[in-house]
């Protein structure tokens, strides 16, 4: 099997970036580290953030463009940087995996979609939950017809954070519906298909004494039903209450919650499963193995460079995605 010569750009203090490099280097068979880049600071700004870093050498974004050998780069910034140094990698012609949900500037986005496209390269983002065991199963089977047509989809995802993060959230627009919210987006989107109407509602909770919006919704309708997102950073046991519930003319999926911290980043999810009519049947209850949170979303990322496999998620597909998104962000 070949080795992917990979380099990475950036990491962040509320994202993946330093779980996502550990995860290559715990894969040496898998990738080859040529090094990493800290463009906006990071080290100064994240020191207990680096490392994962430490072993590999330090280069400037401009090298790792220039070194024809280095094929995919892990793009890992802080949100608002993102689409700044992915358009970079875009335009040097390499396969990327990139932070999720793409940068807060939907032009740039648009040209970064056009741009990879164009040149046919592997633009792969870092939706967590696109690789969870148990969802990936849920939805296959969802899409088989298991449950019947779908009639909504209900998804939330929070958490109580404190007051930094609640300024980190005051950078995006729509605050928690762009940090989060884009997970379960994604989730509605992949079940359902591009909404008739979006209706978001991005408030202040209160919580807090920073302005930033951590109390997020949306209302998506479609033909024959409404589903909704939710998140926000002001609910305390949010965490083991993120869900999803997938309700179908046959059935219903409610997963819930949606992880499980086992020992970081092993988790494990739960979900019940009911066809029943009667009223007091509490359904199925089933609980996974426990599962790394990003080695199958790596190694699938690796795969696709090498052309052993093709990217479900289209060019198409994460454009949409993305102005969805920027809908509910208002």
């Amino acid at each position: 099997m070949r080795k992917i010569r990979v380099a990475q750009i950036g990491t962040s203090q509320y994202s993946h970036g330093s779980e996502i490099f550990r995860t290559m280097a715990t894969n040496p068979a898998i990738f080859e580290i040529v090094g990493y880049a800290m463009p906006e600071g990071e080290r100064e700004k994240f020191p207990h953030m680096m490392g994962p870093f430490a072993p590999y050498r330090e280069m400037t974004v401009e090298q790792i463009l220039a070194d024809p050998t280095i094929e995919a780069v892990v793009v890992e910034t802080e949100e608002i940087y993102l689409t700044k140094y992915a358009l970079q990698v875009a335009r040097a012609g390499k396969h990327m995996h990139m932070e999720k949900p793409g940068g807060i500037d939907p032009v740039a986005f648009e040209e970064l979609i056009e741009t990879v496209k164009r040149n046919k390269t592997v633009f792969h983002l870092g939706y967590m939950y696109r690789y969870n065991p148990c969802l990936v199963d849920i939805l296959a089977r969802v899409r088989a017809g298991e449950i019947g047509d779908v009639i909504s989809v209900e998804a939330q995802m929070s958490g109580w954070r404190d007051e930094q993060q609640n300024r980190f959230l005051s950078a995006f627009p729509g605050g928690m519906m762009f940090y989060l919210g884009c997970h379960l987006i994604d989730l509605v989107l992949r079940i359902q298909g591009t909404p008739k109407a979006v209706l978001p509602y991005n408030k202040q909770s209160g919580a807090f004494a920073t302005a930033s919006k951590d109390f997020s919704m949306a209302l998506f309708e479609y033909e024959h039903g409404l589903s909704f997102v939710k998140t926000t950073q002001a609910e305390r046991g949010g965490f083991m209450r993120r869900q999803l519930v997938i309700t179908g003319t046959k059935g219903k999926f409610e997963v819930r919650p949606l992880e499980i911290n086992v020992a970081y980043p092993m988790q494990r999810t739960e979900y019940t499963y009911c066809t029943s009519e009667d009223w007091n049947d509490p359904g199925t209850h089933v609980a996974s193995e426990p599962f790394h949170r990003y080695e199958d979303m790596m190694l699938a990322f690796a795969a696709m460079v090498r052309g052993e496999k093709e990217n479900p998620f289209t060019y198409d597909y994460e454009w949409q995605l993305y102005r969805t998104l920027c809908a509910c962000c208002e």
